[in-house]
């Protein structure tokens, strides 16, 4: 969706749409280059940047991005980096996540980026995807012509081969531009560096010797506390002598970069050396306790792992990166497989494999625990920041022989992100592969730990499919865990096959059986002592399928129960479920005002869990409030606004006769009030805002004039007759997002 500031935000400055991040450090030189490649970009929509590793491309491309003209960009500059990604059937669902997208549909990620493109006037940064060229041009190919507003600058070492494509390829820095970069990044460590101070001609020395490329000469740079000018050029000699980098045949700018990275590994101690080829283990970035766990021992004592990666910090070697998680790291890409050939050298390549993949299941496992806790939020940005990690440590479970148990755990265990942070589609890929992979029933002789994490991966898929209205494998795989659970004799995973299995009932409005196996499986958790998000969301649904029925006190009941458990252990995603019941029921004894501020902490959650299912909901029922307000106007372009996000939920409110009622109820007296022509202008005017310009607006202060005589107030009416729902956002099977 768009990102949009707040409305009621005043910005400190111009709107800047788009995931671009902001420069650290100066962008020395390329004013020729980068007047060209505007020019370029004006003239065509797909503008390739090549050159060799190091040249700069992908800072070249981000910094143009950044300064093509407004009317190029109304919807903003985005960047997708492809460099940590090795599936090409990854690609389209890393582009999704760097646009932000949720989608909680079966479309393909693809159809939801043409679907989001088709009107938007914005710069896509497609960065190192020479390692995926076949799929990256396809997906490129196919948005372009989807998208008549869509330029992009892809950034690689090849043409993408794409008709209309235009190729600006990227030469070295000029020697006066290579200098003054040093100089630059120089003074960053020794403030009182100086080209004039009988520097320069070495300097310029080492930048020609270099071939002027930015990665070799900030490397250089990066050795001055250590260096003088004259030590680094007397190095850089010995070094072309000694590592010329590939083969005969290697073209002459690969070796040049060879040299230059080998050069700087030759000037590691031993255990720098060894450090940073263990770190090329990770993809992205990582952690200092990662770090210290998967690449400590063997030579390197852990203890001695923060002291080695700072004189790497210190020599450019990784970079320091701040997150929302804290202080991280990461290595370039050249870099980084730099370290990995040396890794393979060594033979240690599979155990550091194995210590990346137990790490980041202990990890998942930390999280899946904590995600009951009042560290809700810090656990989705943990998640977040090391997803390529776990999509890592995911693809070596899957493809090792004799790991796919793991990954079936490790896919079934982030249950919570796939379903509560708005990655359904990538959960069901990794959840699909893991069983398919190991299809055969478990056998009595196999050892009890394949059977669990082959149930769990069961119902944590059928959960998924749910969510994304797939009844029919939903159902197979609920089955299935439920079959292998009761020979097994494993209570936990059948109470889980129990409960999604009603929640299926539940979407498929046959509320009787949904009461009846909610109320066995809440038995079930209750006996084995299990209490979590996934418990307490089986008691919000119950209340949906009993509220459906026409007991309304009764669920009213039961969401408080949740309320206070949620409240008792800082538990607030499940919470935003029980506060929506809470809300309907206010509406429904008619006080809008308390159901208005419930209603608003409920969007507050599910906005910030990036919640889908959740967020649509409540503005639907935001504008029925709206409504009973008196301002029917309002009502319409709320109604508009959840019509806009319904596409990448599902089913306009699940195709459920349930739901329905209350989204009738609003546009039916709306009209009443406005006439078909006013509401649908309104409504349409709320289709076209962004999901977080909706969400903004339905959580905006503004004035309300109440005209109650003009719009009426809804008249209480026994269940059977308006089929009055719970409403609960979970209703699609229980922990959902967007």
């Amino acid at each position: 969706m768009r990102r949009s500031p707040r409305p009621d935000a005043v910005p400190a400055g111009p709107p800047r749409p788009g995931n671009l991040p902001y420069e650290l450090n100066r962008f020395v030189g390329r004013a020729v280059e980068l007047t060209d490649l505007q020019r370029t970009l004006e003239s065509g929509r797909l503008v390739t940047v090549t050159g060799v590793g190091g040249v700069g491309k992908s800072r070249f491309a981000a910094h143009a991005a950044g300064r093509t003209p407004a009317r190029l960009r109304r919807d903003g500059v985005w960047r997708v980096e492809l460099a940590a990604v090795r599936r090409p059937e990854l690609v389209e669902y890393t582009v999704v996540e760097a646009l932000g997208l949720t989608d909680h549909t079966t479309r393909p990620p693809r159809q939801v980026l043409v679907d989001h493109l088709a009107d938007r006037q914005l710069v896509l940064v497609v960065d190192g995807f020479e390692h995926l060229v076949d799929v990256c041009a396809s997906l490129v190919r196919d948005l372009l012509r989807a998208a008549p507003g869509l330029r992009v600058i892809a950034v690689g070492r090849r043409p993408l081969a794409l008709e209309g494509e235009r190729l600006f390829p990227l030469a070295p820095l000029t020697v006066q531009d290579a200098a003054e970069l040093f100089a630059d990044r120089a003074t960053a460590l020794l403030p009182g560096f100086r080209l004039d101070d009988g520097h320069l001609s070495d300097v310029t020395e080492v930048c020609r010797r270099l071939d002027c490329l930015p990665l070799a000469v900030e490397l250089a740079a990066g050795r001055l506390p250590a260096l003088s000018p004259t030590q680094l050029l007397e190095r850089l000699d010995d070094r072309f002598r000694l590592l010329t980098g590939g083969g005969r045949d290697s073209l002459p700018r690969h070796q040049t970069l060879r040299t230059a990275i080998g050069w700087s590994h030759e000037l590691c101690t031993a255990q720098e050396r060894l450090l940073w080829s263990r770190l090329s283990v990770f993809s992205g970035q990582f952690d200092l306790e990662a770090a210290e766990y998967i690449c400590g021992g063997e030579g390197l004592h852990a203890e001695l792992v923060l002291d080695v990666l700072h004189e790497l910090l210190a020599q450019s070697v990784v970079i320091r990166e701040e997150s929302r998680t804290g202080v991280r790291y990461r290595m370039l890409d050249t870099v980084r497989a730099y370290g990995a050939e040396w890794l393979e050298h060594t033979g240690d390549g599979g155990r550091m494999r194995r210590r990346h993949r137990d790490w980041y299941m202990g990890l998942a496992t930390w999280c899946e625990l904590d995600w009951f806790s009042p560290r809700q939020g810090e656990v989705a940005a943990r998640i977040d920041a090391e997803l390529p990690n776990l999509r890592t440590a995911l693809e070596f479970c899957l493809t090792e022989p004799g790991e796919t148990h793991l990954g079936q755990y490790l896919a079934g265990t982030l249950w919570f992100y796939w379903a509560g942070c708005g990655r359904l589609a990538e959960g069901r890929h990794w959840l699909d592969r893991s069983i398919a992979l190991d299809g055969e029933a478990v056998d009595e002789g196999e050892p009890l730990e394949y059977g669990i994490s082959r149930l769990k991966a069961l119902w944590v898929l059928g959960y998924v499919a749910i969510l994304q209205g797939d009844t029919v494998p939903a159902l197979a795989a609920l089955q299935e865990c439920q079959d292998e659970a009761r020979r097994g004799d494993d209570a936990t995973a059948l109470a889980y096959a129990v409960h999604r299995t009603g929640c299926l009932a539940l979407v498929t409005d046959d509320m009787p059986r949904a009461e009846q196996l909610l109320r066995a499986a809440l038995a079930s958790y209750r006996e084995i002592g299990e209490l979590n998000s996934n418990v307490l969301m089986g008691q919000v649904e119950l209340a949906m399928a009993v509220a459906f029925q026409g007991d309304l006190a009764q669920a009213v009941a039961l969401c408080e129960d949740v309320r206070q458990v949620c409240e008792d252990h800082g538990e607030r995603w499940t919470m935003a479920y029980a506060l929506y019941v809470l809300a309907y029921a206010a509406w429904h004894d008619g006080d809008p005002a308390k159901a208005r501020t419930l209603l608003h902490e409920c969007l507050a959650i599910d906005h910030e869990f990036h919640d889908l299912l959740g967020t649509v909901l409540a503005v639907e029922l935001l504008a029925l409030v709206t409504l009973v307000e008196g301002d029917a106007a309002e009502a319409a372009v709320l109604q508009g606004a959840a019509a806009g996000i319904w596409p990448s939920v599902g089913l306009p409110l699940f195709g459920s006769a349930y739901y329905n009622v209350p989204h009738e109820l609003c546009e039916t007296r709306a009209r009443e009030a406005l006439g078909d022509a006013r509401f649908d202008e309104l409504a349409r005017a709320g289709e076209r805002l962004g999901h977080d310009e909706a969400v903004a607006r339905a959580l905006g202060e503004r004035e309300r004039r109440i005209a109650v005589a003009t719009v009426p107030r809804p008249v209480r009416s026994t269940a059977p007759e308006m089929r009055e729902p719970a409403a609960s956002p979970t209703a699609n099977g229980g922990e959902t997002t967007g």
